[in-house]
């Protein structure tokens, strides 16, 4: 029975991951801010996967939902708005990743993804400092999964377009939400990914863009 760590569980995307692969037989370890770990310290990140370890033997994956979005113009964004999207989207996949590859190069074997963005990859007015973030999540995981592809563990991002929560419904209550992703779909990926099912498949950017 895999164990993966599932990062913001309560969040609509990670509750929904938590469901899909807890659905799959898979012992999940939820973690959000009522669980007392700061993924933005190494050492709370580093307890947390000490604790699994003793608890269960084994860490088999890593799913890191963790993010936050931020509006504005260029012009008009502070340093401390870059260093906060820099901060909770970029260093706190950093922290976990690093965390989680020590017992997985032990094992020699593990799979790593983190939610990233299409922003990322191509970002909107007024979007620069939460696309350069996602876009260095992107990158990370690339860098992450050249380095550990000997070693036998596969790191992997999810490109998610814009996904139907009541938080986007009530920001954009005049959009299509049928052309949006449902969380669930998003959990089915992140779960394709973290499978065997998936061996081959590593240093991925994968959209999951619904249906606009």
């Amino acid at each position: 029975m895999p164990v993966i760590i599932v990062t913001g569980a309560a969040g609509n995307v990670g509750s929904a991951i938590v469901k899909v692969l807890g659905d799959g037989g898979s012992t999940v370890i939820a973690v959000d801010r009522g669980t007392g770990i700061d993924l933005m310290d190494p050492a709370s990140c580093e307890k947390l996967v000490a604790d699994t370890l003793a608890r269960h033997g084994r860490i088999d994956g890593v799913i890191h939902t963790v993010g936050g979005f931020a509006w504005a113009p260029i012009a008009d964004s502070a340093p401390e708005l870059w260093e906060k999207m820099f901060r909770l989207n970029t260093l706190t996949t950093l922290n976990i990743f690093r965390a989680a590859i020590v017992p997985m190069r032990a094992a020699g074997r593990g799979s790593l993804a983190a939610i990233a963005a299409g922003a990322g990859l191509k970002a909107g007015s007024g979007m620069a400092a939460y696309a350069a973030s996602k876009a260095g999540v992107i990158r990370m995981v690339e860098s992450f999964a050249e380095e550990l592809k000997p070693e036998g563990i596969r790191v992997n991002a999810i490109l998610p377009g814009t996904i139907d929560t009541p938080q986007n419904r009530a920001d954009m209550p005049d959009a299509d939400v049928s052309k949006w992703v449902q969380p669930a779909e998003v959990a089915e990926a992140v779960a394709y990914l973290l499978s065997d099912r998936a061996s081959g498949i590593t240093g991925a950017a994968l959209p999951v863009s619904g249906r606009g």
